[in-house]
């Protein structure tokens, strides 16, 4: 029976890329959205004409009853589920003197908190299988700061402390927890670059050139397959080298 993968925030970006390389993988996939249904739509019919079964889940996973039941559904759907990538994120540029209690609170439910929701309404069926993968998207600002968005920077350390706790605590079940803190990818979080820009961010880069989603994608691949039996709790950069630890 194919293994079943859920993606947050897969109609865009990364999760996109992610949830058609698990595809190609051969997992069935739940692909989620917020807002952007079309895209969501779209991304099962590519999975679909490849062979593999998906459906789409409206859910907004930054509250905890929409996560439960997102994995609820999924479950309801194919009948498991045994790799979750919490990808689902926002990432809007503000300065701390203009970043409202609100803005905080809700930048990092959806960065941080949705990471717990989903993996806490997870748990009970990784656990009974014995076996899973969560994979946590963090980000290099989670090292390396920023001068415009502190509420990002600190939501994306929070699931490095989280990732590492997690891994510690599931592993007696085989499910490992392993994240992946990526550089400047060439998504929606860019769209306002300038092409000058996106040059100056490319040569501020040791391999020269802004990520693909694609990229980190690929290494899901990695962390979601057998071949990476042995590795949890860790963090791994995916930025061409622009941060190093």
């Amino acid at each position: 029976m194919p293994k079943v993968a859920l993606v947050t925030g897969s109609s865009r970006g990364i999760g996109r890329a992610t949830a058609l390389r698990l595809a190609a993988d051969g997992y069935d996939l739940i692909v989620n959205y917020v807002h952007s249904e079309k895209q969501a739509t779209q991304v099962v019919e590519t999975i679909k004409a490849k062979g593999r079964k998906a459906v789409s889940v409206k859910a907004d996973v930054s509250k905890w009853h929409e996560a439960k039941r997102l994995i609820e559904t999924a479950v309801k759907s194919f009948g498991r589920i045994d790799v979750l990538v919490n990808n689902a994120g926002i990432y809007e540029r503000t300065v701390l003197d203009r970043l409202t209690p609100e803005q905080w609170d809700r930048r990092v439910a959806t960065n941080l908190s949705s990471v717990f929701y989903c993996t806490k309404a997870a748990l009970p069926y990784l656990k009974k299988a014995g076996w899973g993968r969560i994979i946590n998207i963090s980000s290099q600002i989670a090292f390396k700061g920023t001068d415009h968005g502190s509420e990002y920077a600190a939501s994306k350390a929070g699931i490095l402390g989280f990732t590492k706790a997690a891994a510690q605590e599931l592993a007696r079940y085989n499910v490992t927890v392993n994240a992946i803190a990526p550089g400047p990818v060439d998504t929606d979080i860019l769209a306002g670059d300038t092409p000058e820009k996106k040059r100056q961010r490319a040569r501020e880069i040791p391999l020269r050139r802004i990520g693909r989603p694609e990229d980190v994608a690929a290494v899901v691949s990695f962390l979601a397959s057998k071949d990476s039996d042995w590795i949890t709790g860790t963090t791994l950069l995916v930025n061409g080298g622009s941060v190093m630890y």
